[in-house]
Formats: C-alpha cells, structure tokens, sequence
C-alpha cells in the first residue's frame, strides 16, 4: 500500500508544477504527517525532490525529471483520453484503475502532449445513456466482465420476454457491449451465440470449468449483424403513411433511424404537398405508439387494420375532450 503510494506522489508531481502536502494528502486520503513521511523517503531513494516555503510553496521535482512516452503522436495522445468513460469503467468495477492509468499516462507525458491532453479533457465530455432513460441496475457486470477476460463459464438465471419467462443457462461468455446506457453479453451455447441483457440475469454462478474462445470472433463484427438481424426481426410488417411537409422534417428526430431511413428512399410528393412513404412497423400496437407521436401531420393509408386502430385510438381520444365541449 505504502508502495503505491509513493508511486503516486511522484506521478502527481511529475502532471503538476507544484502540490502542497495538504494538497497530496487530500488526494491520496491520508494525512499530512504521511505526506511528510513518503516525501522524505522518496528523497532518500534518490528521487530529487524539494520543498519551497511561503505561500506559493509546495513540493516540486526538479525540473525534466520524469519518464517519457517516446512515439506517442499529439493526436495519439487526445485519442486515449477520449476513450476512457468512466461510467461504463466503474460498471465494470475498473473506474479507479482507469483514474490511475490516465494518471500515470499524463506523468509519462511530455509538457506540450500534457498540456492538449489536459485540455481535451475540459473541453469533452462522453455521456453514453440514451436521453430519458435511466441506466439499467447492472449488479452482476463486474462478474459477467471477469468470466469473460478469464473465460469461465456461466450459470445464469435469465429473465426474458418470451415464455417461459424464467429460464437457466450455461453460457461460454466471449464479450459485453454497452449500447445506449444498456449493457449485453454476447455468450456461445450449443445452438449458437445468443445475446443476454445483463440487467435482467436474476441469478449468476461463475463456474470453474474454462473453454476456448471460438476461433476468429469478431465481436464487433457480431453486434452488428445482430442489429441488423434485430431490426428484421421485429419490422414484420409495412405500413403506408402521408407526412406533411412538418411531419416529413421532424420524422427523423421521432423515429427509429430505420424507419427514417424507409421513408427517405420511399418518399412520394402528393399534390397538395404531403409525402406518401412506406415504412417498416412492428405489431399494430406499437405501430399506433409510435405514430400517435406524429399527431395531424400523419395519416395511415395502409394496412386497412392499422389505420382502424388509429382511427378508433384517436375516437377514444376524442370522446375526452367532447366532455369538456359538451360541458
């Protein structure tokens, strides 16, 4: 611990011109009497550090002291602080080893690296949770995370959509993937790889029984096959749809890239001005949903069930307000 320790006060000196012990005791959480301590015996191991008095006193190095990164670019250098998310790096119980990475990077760091290093980290922020959505209760990703890096397997308690609700797994756990605040695990079984939301494993049992990675996965690769094999999936249907010119503009901003994507390549202009596109939809009551967030600037031309539903949602709609007319 005292090793650590010592460790850490030489790389904060080496990110900053000056620290005073109270400064170095704040941020190592221990008191001041142990700054003094540590100072006098990183001096002893030869580390040529001094101290100034006064008011802008402190503990300094001497000067270009410190050891560099060498074939580090500047913009290799930004890049690596735009990748760290601390968020995600506590989920999976990694956010003090990330703090001290980018610490002991920024000490390795020459001045001019250090200085735009810093000053994208003012400037960016990384906030990965989609809008109006709370991230998902994770309690077992930092174990889901360990069998994965030391590939074990898993016993899972899994809740799912589909009945039966409740089911048991082992798993061969390859990859976790955070999407939009939501975290999953691409895991092997006998009938394949299978996608898990680790927000719904009720139970989890890390086992000792190891197993080989499957040869040439692409984790990458297979997020993205799943996307699109999940849109597929859950756009059964098609619907034809008129947009006003207001609602044409404000589609992409209200629905799924997919959909907007349909209605660009589909687009036909009426003569009144309104746009008639064809787009996928999933089950009519998600379909009504969605489109209800359109309000007047959309009609449903097709399929004659959808655009029932529409009409008798928008008469049930209705009826509440004709009381306060009626009134």
């Amino acid at each position: 611990m005292r090793a650590s320790r010592l460790v850490s006060i030489l790389l904060l000196l080496q990110t900053r011109e000056r620290m005073t012990a109270q400064e170095l005791a704040a941020r190592l959480e221990v008191s001041e009497r142990t700054i003094y301590r540590d100072v006098q015996s990183l001096s002893a191991a030869g580390v040529p550090v001094y101290g100034e008095a006064g008011h802008e006193g402190g503990y300094r190095l001497v000067e270009g002291y410190r050891t560099r990164l060498t074939g580090l670019t500047t913009a290799e250098a930004e890049s690596l602080f735009l990748t760290g998310l601390p968020g995600a790096a506590d989920d999976l119980g990694l956010g003090e080893a990330v703090a001290e990475a980018q610490l002991k990077l920024m000490a390795a760091l020459p001045a001019e690296l250090r200085e735009r290093a810093g000053r994208l980290r003012e400037r960016f922020h990384l906030d990965t949770p989609s809008w109006y959505h709370d991230p998902d209760p994770t309690p077992h990703l930092p174990a889901v995370a360990d069998a994965v890096w030391h590939q074990r397997r898993l016993r899972l308690s899994y809740r799912r959509w589909e009945a039966p609700h409740e089911v048991t797994r082992t798993v061969e756990p390859h990859g976790v993937v955070l999407k939009a605040g939501r975290w999953y695990l691409v895991a092997r079984r006998a009938e394949g790889f299978r996608t898990y939301r680790v927000s719904r494993i009720r139970e989890l049992e890390p086992l000792e029984e190891t197993f080989d990675r499957a040869e040439g996965f692409d984790l990458t690769g297979y997020w993205r096959a799943y996307l699109d094999d999940f849109d597929t999936r859950r756009h059964r249907d098609r619907a034809v749809l008129r947009l006003s010119p207001g609602g044409l503009r404000r589609l992409p901003d209200l629905a799924e890239p997919a959909v907007a994507r349909a209605a660009r390549e589909t687009a036909e202009r009426d003569p009144d001005g309104w746009t008639r596109v064809t787009v996928p939809v999933e089950s009519p009551e998600q379909a009504v949903r969605d489109l209800l967030r359109l309000g007047p600037d959309a009609e449903v031309l097709a399929p004659a069930g959808l655009r029932a539903r529409m009409a008798e949602t928008l008469a049930a709609m209705s009826r509440y307000y004709d009381r306060d007319r009626d009134s």
